[in-house]
């Protein structure tokens, strides 16, 4: 009965997860089961000043997207303030979105500005991106508030 229990409980988790992300809406980079930063710690690149990957058993849930985390601590550090931990442009592509698209950010290829964390979607555009910061996230913050609501798809 209890190995019954245990994939009624799961199949429920697994269904509760999915549709999550659909709720968690386009201004959101996460997976189709709502994992954020394809399961980075947010608070790592912060405290550690590398990307971190989170673990499956230490998470919390933020707008509809689900966040893994190294520690407890960080756990404790973002669920106190999440806002300070999130990626800008909902974790899609920094240069991307200064050129008005959402390509998925990797979040290998990232930068800390200003207290806040971007990312690219890769090592190339990362470099074309360092050369022009405030010019290119200015460019982003403007492209943003057209953006943010549309499907990445339809903006291509």
């Amino acid at each position: 009965m209890n190995v019954f229990k245990s994939l009624i409980t799961g199949a429920a988790l697994s269904v509760a997860v999915a549709t999550s992300a659909f709720a968690a809406g386009v201004d959101l980079n996460a997976s189709s089961t709502g994992l954020a930063l394809q399961g980075y710690d947010p608070v790592a690149y912060f405290t550690d000043g590398a990307p971190t990957k989170g673990s499956w058993k230490i998470t919390s849930a933020y707008n509809d997207a689900t966040y893994r985390f190294a520690t407890e601590e960080h756990k404790a550090a973002f669920e106190a303030d999440p806002e300070a931990y999130l990626p800008e442009y909902g974790g899609y592509c920094a240069f991307g979105a200064a050129m008005g698209f959402k390509f998925d950010g990797d979040p290998t290829h990232w930068k800390i500005v200003d207290g806040e964390l971007f990312l690219n979607i890769s090592q190339d555009v990362q470099e074309r991106w360092v050369a022009d910061i405030p010019g290119f996230i200015e460019k982003a913050d403007a492209n943003w508030t057209t953006i943010a609501d549309k499907d990445p798809a339809s903006l291509q």
